[in-house]
C-alpha cells in the first residue's frame, strides 16, 4: 500500500492563479451541494403535496444526478476545444434555466414531469462544471492530484451542509414555502460566476502536447465506452417508456448500441485499457452507494428517527466528509497509502459502517455507525479521479469526465430509484406479511419496478398516508402504527442490502492493489514529450 514519495514543491500549483481556479471550482461545486442537500430536506413536501410514490421521489432524485452525465460528457469531449470560459457560462445559463423550471410545480398533474426535468437541467449544469473543475484542478496541480482534487470536492459536503441547515431553519422553524427554499442555491452560483471571470485557463498535458481527440478516447475505447453506453441505454429506455411502454426500454438500447459502435469506428475498434474499464465498473458502484445513499440517507434517518435528528445526521456525516478531505495528503504521506490502498481501507470503512446502520436504534448508535460510513465514503469520488489523472493522463478530460458522467449516471440510474425500489419492496412486503389487511389499504396505487424489469414489480406504501399516519403523532390508530413500522423495516433492510455495494468495491480495490504490486507498484504515468 506504499504511496509514492512527494515534495514540498506538490503544494504549489503549476500556474500562477491554480489556486483561484482551484477555489472558484470549489464554489461551482458548493453550488451543487446546496442545491442537492435542500432538495433531499423537501422531498417529504414533495410528497405531502403531490401524493408521490417512494419510487417518483427516487426517479426525482435520480435525474438530479443522471442529468449530471449529459453535462459532464459532453462537456469533457468539448472542453479541450472550446476553453473553460464557454463551458463555465453554459452551466450559469443552465443553473438558472434550472430554478426557473423547478418553481413552476404546482399541479399533481403535471409535478413529476416539471420536478424531473427541472432537476435535470439542475444536473447537468452541474456536470458541466466538474467537466471543467476536475481536469482543471489536475492539470494546475500535477504532482499532488490526489489531495487536490479531495480538497476540490470538499466543497460538496460543504454544501450539503449549508443547504441542509438553511433548508432546515426555513422549513421547520419559518415555514417557507419550498420553492423559496431551492432557489438558495442561486447564491454561490453567483459568487462561483464572479470568480471565473477574467481568469486564463491552461490546457491539459495531452491537449498541450498536441493529442487529438481520437488518441484521448483510445484508452477508453471500446470496454469503457460499454459502461457509459450501458448505463445511458438504461436512461434513454426510462424516457422513452412514457412515449413507447411496449418498446421504450428496446429503443433504449439500440441507442446505447448506436453509440458504442460510434465509438469503435471512432477509434478503430480499440479494445481499451482494461484497468480503466475497472476503474469505470468500480466507480458506477462509487456513485450508487455514496450518492444514491446520500439522497435517501435524511428521509430514511428521519422515518427511523425523527425529523430533526435525521437532520443532524445528514450534517454530521457531511460535516466528516468535509473536514477528512483537506486530509488526503497527510495520510498519503505519513500513513503511507496509496491511492488504490486509501480506496480500498474506504470501501470497508463503509461497508461496516451501512451494516451497524441498518441496526441503529439509538441516536448515538446511529451518529457512530454513520459516522464510519462517512469515514469510508469520504475519499472515494475524489481518489477515483486522481487515479485516472496519475494514470492515464494521455486521455485529456475525456476518461476523467466520462468517469465522473458514469458515476452520476449510475447513482440516478440505480442508486437513488434502486433504494427507492428496496424501501417499496421491503416495506410492502413486511407490511403484507404481518398485517394483510392494512396492507391492502395503505398499498400504493402504482407500482414499483427495479431498471424497468417486470419480473421486480412489486407495490409499495402510499407515501401520503404514511406520512399522516407519521403526522398523528401519538394519536395514530394500531393501523396506522403497524404501517409505520413496516415502513421503518424497510429502512433498515434497504441500507443491509445497500452494504453489499461497498463490499463489492473492496475486492475490486484489493485486486488492483495486488496487480499494482505485481508491476512495480502505484506510480505516476507521464506522457512523453
Amino acid at each position: 500500500m506504499a504511496a509514492s514519495r512527494h515534495s514540498a514543491d506538490d503544494l504549489t500549483g503549476a500556474y500562477p492563479n491554480a489556486h483561484r481556479l482551484l477555489w472558484a471550482g470549489f464554489m461551482a461545486i458548493l453550488a451543487a451541494g446546496v442545491g442537492f442537500a435542500i432538495r433531499g430536506g423537501i422531498l417529504d413536501n414533495w410528497v405531502e403535496q403531490f401524493g408521490f410514490t417512494q419510487e417518483q421521489v427516487g426517479k426525482i432524485t435520480g435525474a438530479g444526478l443522471s442529468g449530471f452525465c449529459f453535462g459532464i460528457i459532453i462537456g469533457g469531449v468539448i472542453v479541450d476545444k472550446i476553453g473553460y470560459g464557454k463551458l463555465v457560462a453554459l452551466a450559469l445559463v443552465g443553473h438558472v434555466l434550472s430554478a426557473v423550471v423547478t418553481l413552476g410545480a404546482s399541479s399533481p398533474d403535471s409535478a413529476y414531469q416539471i420536478l424531473f426535468w427541472g432537476t435535470f437541467i439542475f444536473a447537468f449544469a452541474n456536470g458541466t462544471l466538474e467537466a471543467v473543475a476536475n481536469p482543471l484542478v489536475a492539470t494546475v496541480f500535477p504532482n499532488n492530484r490526489t489531495h487536490y482534487l479531495n480538497i476540490l470536492h470538499a466543497s460538496w459536503p460543504a454544501g450539503m451542509v449549508l443547504g441542509s441547515v438553511a433548508g432546515w431553519y426555513l422549513d421547520d422553524k419559518l415555514h417557507w414555502d419550498w420553492k423559496y427554499q431551492l432557489a438558495l442555491y442561486l447564491v454561490p452560483t453567483v459568487i462561483y460566476a464572479l470568480m471565473f471571470l477574467g481568469q486564463k485557463f491552461p490546457k491539459s498535458e495531452a491537449a498541450e502536447k498536441g493529442a487529438s481527440f481520437v488518441d484521448m478516447f483510445r484508452d477508453v475505447g471500446i470496454l469503457g465506452a460499454a459502461v457509459a453506453c450501458f448505463l445511458l441505454a438504461l436512461f434513454f429506455g426510462d424516457i422513452l417508456k412514457d412515449l413507447s411502454p411496449a418498446n421504450g426500454a428496446t429503443l433504449g438500447y439500440i441507442l446505447g448500441g448506436a453509440l458504442l459502435l460510434g465509438v469503435a469506428f471512432m477509434t478503430r475498434f480499440s479494445i481499451g485499457s482494461l484497468v480503466l474499464f475497472i476503474l469505470f465498473i468500480t466507480h458506477a458502484l462509487v456513485g450508487a452507494v455514496e450518492l444514491g445513499t446520500d439522497s435517501w440517507i435524511q428521509n430514511i434517518t428521519g422515518n427511523l428517527f425523527s425529523s430533526e435528528q435525521g437532520k443532524w445526521l445528514f450534517i454530521w456525516t457531511s460535516s466528516i466528509m468535509f473536514a477528512l478531505r483537506f486530509c488526503a495528503h497527510f495520510i498519503e504521506t505519513k500513513l503511507g497509502l496509496s491511492p488504490i490502498g486509501l480506496l480500498l481501507v474506504s470501501a470497508i470503512l463503509a461497508f461496516v459502517g451501512l451494516r451497524f446502520a441498518s441496526g441503529m436504534d439509538t441516536f448515538p448508535a446511529a451518529l457512530a455507525a454513520l459516522g464510519i460510513y462517512a469515514l469510508g465514503k469520504t475519499f472515494f469520488w475524489p481518489t477515483m479521479l486522481a487515479v485516472v489523472g496519475d494514470r492515464f493522463p494521455q486521455t485529456g478530460a475525456v476518461a476523467m469526465s466520462i468517469m465522473g458522467g458514469i458515476g452520476m449516471l449510475s447513482a440516478g440510474l440505480i442508486g437513488g430509484p434502486g433504494l427507492g425500489y428496496c424501501k417499496d419492496r421491503f416495506a410492502g412486503e413486511s407490511l403484507k406479511a404481518t398485517a394483510p389487511a392494512v396492507y391492502e389499504a395503505y398499498k400504493s396505487d402504482t407500482s414499483s419496478r427495479f431498471l424497468n424489469l417486470p419480473a421486480t414489480e412489486v407495490f409499495g406504501l402510499n407515501g401520503k398516508m404514511v406520512a399522516e399516519a407519521r403526522s398523528a403523532g401519538e394519536s395514530a390508530s394500531e393501523d396506522q402504527k403497524t404501517a409505520i413500522g413496516a415502513d421503518q423495516k424497510g429502512d433498515r433492510l434497504t441500507l443491509q442490502a445497500d452494504s453489499y455495494i461497498p463490499a463489492t468495491m473492496a475486492a475490486i480495490y484489493l485486486g488492483l492493489l495486488l496487480y499494482f504490486q505485481s508491476v512495480g507498484g502505484y506510480k505516476r504515468v507521464h506522457m512523453a514529450s
